[in-house]
């Protein structure tokens, strides 16, 4: 596998290969491996619920245990220390068959103490859709952070050969494909957990 560079990542957005709408500053977005991505206006955070724990395994809609908040374009949203939010990137971000990315933290909002994901940095080839931003601030000074502020990076890399069943494919579960904004985790929907259901049904 090989990085793209800025060269040809503009090549791939030229082409219509990779597709990021809207990038409206190219020539500040683009880095010499990556594109600097911005944060939209919609987060989501934890409701305090009188639950002892999280239950993939319970069948009531893990949603339901979270709140979206809009912020307006020029409020910030505060992420106070200790505190996990998800939010999406602003920009809607389309791969081909053949790469793949990851998302990385720029390294100034980095040095605040926010981190923008714990395992959601990668982006299987196929995906179209705003990206997934898992924020945790992991310093201990509450931090603002603004709609429409770079607040990631995306490098592309090139895969061995293109994907048989990219994501989005028919036979696969793409939980996440399309998706406009912070949506909860869909893990009552993986294979295991509903498998799982089937057979306490069946009881």
């Amino acid at each position: 596998m090989a990085i793209l560079s800025d060269k040809d990542i503009k090549k791939n957005l030229k082409e219509g290969k990779i597709v990021i709408e809207p990038l409206e500053d190219p020539e500040m977005q683009i880095q010499p491996s990556s594109v600097d991505l911005r944060i939209g206006n919609e987060f989501k955070g934890f409701r305090i619920i009188h639950k002892p724990y999280i239950n993939p395994m319970d069948k009531s809609d893990i949603n339901s245990y979270m709140e979206s908040i809009n912020i307006e374009e020029n409020e910030p949203f505060i992420i106070h220390p200790g505190e996990f939010a998800l939010a999406t990137t602003y920009e809607t971000v389309k791969l081909p068959n053949d790469l793949v990315a990851r998302v990385e933290g720029r390294s100034s909002i980095g040095r605040l103490g926010i981190t923008m994901h714990v395992t959601a940095g990668y982006i299987d080839p196929g995906f179209c859709g705003k990206i997934t931003l898992e924020l945790s601030n992991v310093g201990k000074m509450p931090v603002a952070i603004y709609p429409k502020q770079r607040v990631c990076q995306v490098v592309f890399e090139t895969m061995t050969s293109p994907s048989e069943k990219p994501y989005g494919h028919p036979d696969r579960d793409s939980k996440y494909m399309g998706q406009k904004r912070p949506e909860a985790s869909k893990i009552k929907h993986d294979y295991e957990i509903k498998n799982h259901f089937k057979k306490t049904k069946k009881k």
